[in-house]
C-alpha cells in the first residue's frame, strides 16, 4: 500500500498516508516569531538554565554565547557537578562525549496549559508536603505563548481547581461570553438554530496571555522554563525506560555541516518525564507507536481537523464583548465536517475560523480556500468590512474524543493535554480537559516521587474523573457524522436534547482519515475565487501575518523519505492534494527544466500546524 504523506522514519501523515510518502526527519531548529527573543519571558529571579551552566542569557536564536567551562565545578563522587539551585536544590549535571546532561526530577515538554497544570500542581504538592523536587519545563516557542494564536471560549472548571483566586491575582480572563449563537449557512442565508454549547460561565480570552499569566505563577512555586528549546528526542536507559529528553541541536548549516557557533543539544534528564506537546506531537507519537499504548487499550485510530483562524481588529460599532458565534454547512459541503466560529475577544479584536476534518473525501478541496469563501459570507462580510487582520494561523485538532483515547502512561512518564487527544468536540473545548488531564498527572508523578506508587495511578484517576464522564456523555457526537451532515445533526440533537450523552450505544469511527481520500477521478476540480485583498487573502500575505520565521540557512526538516511517490502516484491519481491541504504551501508542484511536474519543499514557509506530522516545531 502506498503511504501518503511521512515527516519521519516512524510517523505518517493525516491526508492521506495511502496516496503520497512525503517522509521527513526532526528539525533542528524551531520556528521563532519575528522580532522576539527567546531569553526574556523568564522571572529575572528566576537563573535560566543558561546561567545555571555559567553564562547570563541566550541570545534571540536561542544559541549558547560561549559554551561554559565545566571544569572549574566540583564534582562528586558519580562525576555530576553540584551546582546551588534557585530554591536550594542540588542540581545534578553531567559533562557527557557529545553533551552536557542536567538532571531534574521531573522533565515537561511543553509549556501550553496541560505542560503548567502539571508544573504548578505538582509543586503545590511539593509545598503541602514540605517536599523538595525539581521541575524543568521546555518550550519550543521563543516565550511561553508564543505558538498559541489567540482566540479561545475558556471553561474555568479547571482553573478553578488549580488556582481558586485566579480572580484576584489578575488573570487574563475577564471578557464573560454574552451571547450564544448557532447558525447554519447556505450561500447566502443564515439560519439560526437552538445552540448546544452552553457557554454560560465560561470566558472569551486569549490562550497565549493565559499561559504566560501560568508561566509567572509557575515560576513564582520554583519551576524552571526554558523557551526557545525544542525537545527534539527522547532518552532510554538500558531496559527501555524514557529517563528525559534532548534538546535540539544549534548551529547547523543548511548543508548539516556545524557553523561556528556550534551548540550540541542538552540531554534533560527526569526522572519523570510528561510529554504535553499538543496535538500529533512527534516525540508523543513515537512512544505511543514504541509501546503500543493505543492498542493496549483497545483504542480506534485518532481522528483529525484543521483549524485555520485569523485575528481580525473590527470597528468599535460591531464589536460586542464576549459574543460567540459557531455555524455548520457553508462553504463546506454536505459529506465534509466541520463548521466556523467567530469570538468577539476585547479591544475590538475577534478571533474568527473554519475548522476542516481531514477525512474529506474531495482531493480537490483547498482549506484556507475554503476558509476565505466563509469570510465573504454575507452575514460575516458585514461585520469584517472596515477591519484588518492582526494574526494568521493553523493548527490540527485531535477530534477522535472517548474512543481514541490511548493509555497514556509509559515506562518513565505519561503523555497529557492534547498530546492524548481529550478535546470534547461538540463543545470545541480542550483547554480544561488538557488542564486537568496535566493535574491528575502531577499527583500520580508525586505519589511516584515522594510516596513509592506508580504511574498507573494516572490511567486510574483520570477514568475517575470528571474529563473521563464529559468526554464519555460526548462520545458520539463526532462519529454520527460519519453519515453525512444532516443524519449527523439529526443523531447528535437526539444524543443532546433526550439521551444526555446516556445512549446505550457508542458509534464507531469510520475509515482512519488518511483512507478516506477518492481518487482524483471521481470529483471534478474546484475553481476558488481570487482573493480580493480586504476579505480574503492569498497565502504569502497570511504567511507574513503569522510571523513564523525560519532560519534559512539550516537543515529543512522536511524531507522526502522516496522522492518517486509524489510523481507516480500523487499527482497522476490525487491530483496532488498536498499542494492544496497546507495552509502554508509548502508543498508545490513546479515544472523542472523538461517541464515536467515535480514536487517543491518550501519548508520556510511551515507553520507547524501537524497536518504532516513529526517536526519539532
Amino acid at each position: 500500500m502506498h503511504r501518503f504523506l511521512s515527516i519521519s522514519s516512524k510517523s505518517t501523515s493525516l491526508k492521506n498516508q495511502k496516496q503520497l510518502h512525503l517522509p521527513l526527519v526532526s528539525s533542528v531548529s524551531s520556528a521563532t516569531p519575528k522580532g522576539q527573543s527567546c531569553s526574556h519571558y523568564f522571572n529575572q529571579k528566576s537563573p535560566s538554565l543558561g546561567s545555571r551552566l555559567g553564562f547570563d542569557r541566550f541570545i534571540s536564536s536561542g544559541y549558547f554565547p560561549n559554551r561554559v567551562n565545566l571544569r572549574g565545578h566540583e564534582r562528586n563522587g558519580n562525576g555530576f557537578l553540584r551546582l546551588k539551585g534557585l530554591v536550594g536544590e542540588i542540581r545534578n549535571y553531567s559533562s557527557e562525549t557529545d553533551r552536557e546532561s542536567i538532571d531534574y526530577d521531573v522533565v515537561i515538554v511543553g509549556a501550553g496549559p496541560a505542560g503548567l497544570s502539571a508544573a504548578i500542581r505538582f509543586k503545590q504538592l511539593c509545598r503541602e508536603k514540605n517536599a523538595d523536587f525539581s521541575v524543568c519545563v521546555v518550550e519550543k516557542g521563543a516565550e511561553v505563548g508564543a505558538h498559541i494564536l489567540s482566540g479561545n471560549v475558556f471553561e474555568p472548571r479547571a482553573l478553578n481547581e488549580l488556582l481558586p483566586q485566579w480572580k484576584d491575582e489578575e488573570a487574563p480572563i475577564n471578557v464573560p461570553v454574552s451571547s450564544d449563537k448557532f447558525w447554519f449557512l447556505t450561500k447566502d442565508r443564515a439560519i439560526s438554530l437552538p445552540s448546544p454549547f452552553d457557554n454560560k460561565g465560561n470566558y472569551v480570552i486569549s490562550l497565549s496571555q493565559l499561559v504566560r499569566w501560568m508561566g509567572v505563577k509557575a515560576e513564582e512555586l520554583g519551576v524552571e522554563i526554558y523557551p526557545g528549546f525544542a525537545a527534539s528526542e527522547i532518552l532510554y536507559d538500558e531496559d527501555n525506560n524514557v529517563v528525559g529528553i534532548g534538546t535540539n541541536d544549534m548551529g547547523v548549516a543548511k548543508d548539516g555541516s556545524r557553523k561556528e557557533n556550534f551548540q550540541r543539544g542538552v540531554a534533560l534528564k527526569g526522572r519523570i518525564t510528561l510529554l504535553a506537546e499538543g496535538c500529533r506531537g512527534s516525540l508523543s507519537q513515537k512512544i505511543m507507536k514504541e509501546y503500543k499504548l493505543r492498542e493496549k487499550v483497545q483504542a480506534q485510530h485518532q481522528t483529525y481537523a484543521l483549524g485555520i483562524k485569523e485575528v481580525w481588529e473590527i470597528d468599535e460599532k460591531k464589536h460586542k464583548p464576549g459574543a460567540v458565534l459557531h455555524t455548520l454547512g457553508w462553504p463546506l459541503d454536505s459529506k465534509t465536517y466541520g463548521g466556523s466560529f467567530l469570538y468577539h475577544m476585547k479591544d475590538r479584536q475577534i478571533s474568527i475560523g473554519l475548522v476542516v476534518a481531514l477525512n474529506y473525501h474531495n482531493p480537490f478541496l483547498n482549506p484556507y480556500e475554503e476558509f476565505q469563501k466563509l469570510k465573504h459570507h454575507p452575514s460575516i462580510k458585514s461585520l469584517l468590512e472596515g477591519g484588518s487582520v492582526l494574526q494568521y494561523g493553523a493548527r490540527t485538532l485531535n477530534e477522535g474524543g472517548f474512543q481514541s483515547v490511548p493509555y497514556p502512561v509509559f515506562p518513565g512518564g505519561a503523555i497529557i493535554g492534547c498530546s492524548a487527544g481529550f478535546l470534547n468536540v461538540p463543545k470545541i473545548k480542550g483547554s480544561h480537559t488538557a488542564m486537568k488531564s496535566g493535574m491528575l498527572a502531577a499527583e500520580a508523578t508525586f505519589g511516584v516521587l515522594h510516596g513509592g506508587s506508580n504511574m498507573e495511578a494516572y490511567w486510574d484517576a483520570l477514568r475517575s474523573s470528571w474529563v473521563w464522564e464529559e468526554l464519555h456523555r460526548a462520545r458520539n457526537y463526532r462519529p454520527a457524522f460519519e453519515y453525512g451532515l444532516f443524519p449527523g445533526l439529526a443523531l447528535s440533537a437526539l444524543e443532546h436534547y433526550v439521551l444526555k450523552g446516556k445512549s446505550p450505544f457508542t458509534f464507531k469511527h469510520g475509515k482512519p482519515d488518511h483512507e478516506a481520500t477518492n481518487v482524483a477521478k471521481l470529483h471534478s476540480s474546484i475553481q476558488y475565487p481570487k482573493p480580493d485583498g480586504v476579505l480574503s487573502f492569498d497565502v504569502p500575505t497570511s504567511l507574513h501575518r503569522s510571523n513564523t520565521n525560519h532560519n534559512h540557512d539550516q537543515p529543512a526538516h522536511l524531507r522526502l523519505r522516496d522522492p518517486d511517490i509524489p510523481e507516480t502516484v500523487n499527482l497522476p491519481e490525487y491530483a496532488g492534494p498536498e499542494s492544496r491541504y497546507c495552509p502554508a504551501r509548502v508543498y508545490e508542484y513546479v515544472p523542472d527544466e523538461k517541464n515536467q511536474l515535480k514536487l517543491q519543499i518550501n519548508a520556510q514557509n511551515c507553520l507547524h500546524c501537524k497536518v504532516i506530522p513529526g517536526t519539532i516545531s
